[in-house]
């Protein structure tokens, strides 16, 4: 109820102001209304947000140490070698994917935390398997322990060291891929798995019947060859 003021002749009257008595009690509580409102609505955004905030951040920490680095490094014969490097410092993960001259791809897994090389050569049956060597946690360590991690690295041909290593397959000792971490697991889901050793060279009697050559940021390329060993 508003009261209004009319001045009469003699004396002040009290009168009621008969237009938009209504209207203006509803104006008069429309900003306390307008303000729970928008004070809801707040509180709904801000609920909203910090759900989807955690619902999103929960990977967050796990992605962000994930980095895929390109690798391109000249042959000897002038040909390019490209390669990516999937970095998982989380989990001291390296994932090489080696892409060779002909376009055939391999893999080759590197386990740091149970200290397990797991070779996937292109158009075979079988993984293989390798325990690392001081020389490896060397190479990989200069990718997995950067500072600060590059997106390419360029290597020189000139200054690049080259080697080759031998690895004998034990062909008769099959291991049990239930026995492995997940991460092999994953890698060869539908392949066999078979230890290897590091050897002088296959001699004159036996033959190599792949290599996969593998560049690290270090300047060190690994030319790694297999052969069987005698059962």
């Amino acid at each position: 109820m508003v009261r209004c003021w009319k001045r009469s002749e003699n004396c002040l009257e009290e009168a009621q102001c008969t237009d938009g008595g209504p209207d203006a009690s509803s104006r008069s509580h429309f900003p306390h209304k307008a303000f729970w409102v928008s004070l809801s609505a707040s509180l709904i955004l801000v609920i909203v947000a910090l759900g989807l905030t955690g619902h999103l951040g929960l990977p967050q920490p796990h992605s962000e140490s994930m980095q895929i680095v390109r690798i391109t490094v000249p042959e000897q014969t002038g040909v390019l070698i490209n390669q990516s490097a999937i970095v998982d410092q989380q989990k001291d993960l390296v994932t090489l994917v080696v892409t060779s001259p002909a376009n055939q791809t391999s893999t080759v897994l590197f386990d740091v935390k149970h200290g397990l090389i797991c070779y996937k050569p292109v158009d075979q049956e079988s993984c293989l398997l390798q325990q690392m060597e001081q020389s490896d946690y060397d190479n990989v360590n200069s990718l997995l322990r950067e500072p600060t991690h590059k997106s390419q690295f360029q290597l020189s041909g000139n200054e690049t060291q080259r080697q080759t290593e031998f690895l004998g397959v034990l062909a008769a000792s099959q291991v049990n891929a239930s026995l492995l971490e997940e991460p092999l697991q994953a890698l060869c889901q539908d392949r066999s798995f078979h230890w290897t050793r590091r050897a002088e060279g296959p001699g004159k009697q036996r033959l190599v019947y792949f290599c996969i050559d593998i560049c690290f940021p270090s300047n060190i390329c690994v030319s790694v060859c297999f052969y069987y060993l005698p059962e």
